[in-house]
């Protein structure tokens, strides 16, 4: 199979026998990008009622949600952003999604929007789970879920999560749905295509995404007005300092002098949201 890198776009020819089940990395020998190359998997023509897919950008939280569902014997697929969620939930249509709104590329609010207005993609279950900076600061449930079924917090993911899935599977019809419109499958995970020193980035870059859709997903249109005159900074002024100063104590100094990207993910998502409110 031919797999392009995609930061300097050098093609990569890799028999598939070098690439194991779970999918094997291989370094790009123009960039050293490190690549995570999966096979490619056949597209689902109906839900899959045994199959879960969690979508968060933190291993650590992925991974022991995953760790619960296999012990109660469903089939998990992890995946790390909001694009790679859109594409596996697409192909391999999953009965329940468990999906991380500060997820990168797209916020997991709008993946959730995007699967629940597609026919091939609306009976698949979606739990979010509001990334919540600072736990004393709500305690009240979101406003609004974008079309999920449910929500769970992160530190309600042990005692809570198989109960809620469980749940919603009674709650589920069974109807078939078939895909009519599959998006391009991609056969390498986008998180894992940076290099490894860009670690500490990401982490910097996944807080502040987290800061951010905690403010949009408490005051939606708040946001939404705000943005839309252009007053996005002013108006939501105390919770972007508040947001900043938290940010300061728990990414580390040397991460911070690589570059300002508290501003650019602050810019990136009014832009985002600008585009989508014009649309």
């Amino acid at each position: 199979m031919v797999v392009i890198c995609p930061k300097c776009r050098t093609k990569l020819k890799i028999s598939d026998e070098k690439i194991s089940p779970d999918g094997s990395r291989f370094r790009c020998p123009r960039c050293s990008s490190v690549l995570l190359v999966k096979k490619p998997q056949k597209k689902a023509t109906e839900i899959n009622k045994n199959l879960v897919m969690v979508a968060h950008s933190d291993e650590a939280v992925a991974e022991k949600a995953a760790k619960l569902l296999r012990a109660e014997r469903y089939d998990v697929i992890t995946v790390r952003d909001g694009i790679e969620a859109m594409v596996t939930a697409l192909n391999r249509l999953p009965f329940i999604a468990i999906i991380d709104v500060a997820l990168p590329k797209i916020y997991g609010f709008e993946v959730c929007r995007r699967l629940k207005g597609r026919p091939e993609t609306e009976e698949i279950g979606v739990i979010l789970v509001p990334s919540v900076y600072d736990k004393s600061k709500y305690k009240r449930p979101p406003s609004t879920l974008y079309g999920a079924d449910d929500y769970i917090e992160e530190d309600e993911i042990e005692e809570n999560l198989i109960r809620k899935i469980n749940n919603l599977k009674k709650e589920k019809p069974t109807a078939e749905e078939q895909v009519s419109s599959p998006m391009t499958e991609k056969t390498e995970s986008p998180s894992a295509t940076k290099p490894l020193s860009d670690e500490g980035i990401e982490r910097a870059r996944r807080f502040i995404r987290t800061v951010l859709s905690d403010i949009f997903i408490y005051n939606p249109e708040r946001v939404n007005e705000a943005i839309g005159s252009g007053t996005f900074r002013e108006v939501f002024k105390s919770q972007l300092t508040e947001g900043f100063k938290l940010y300061q104590m728990r990414i580390a100094q040397e991460v911070r002098d690589k570059g300002d990207f508290f501003q650019e993910e602050v810019e990136e998502f009014i832009e985002r949201k600008k585009k989508e409110l014009e649309g």
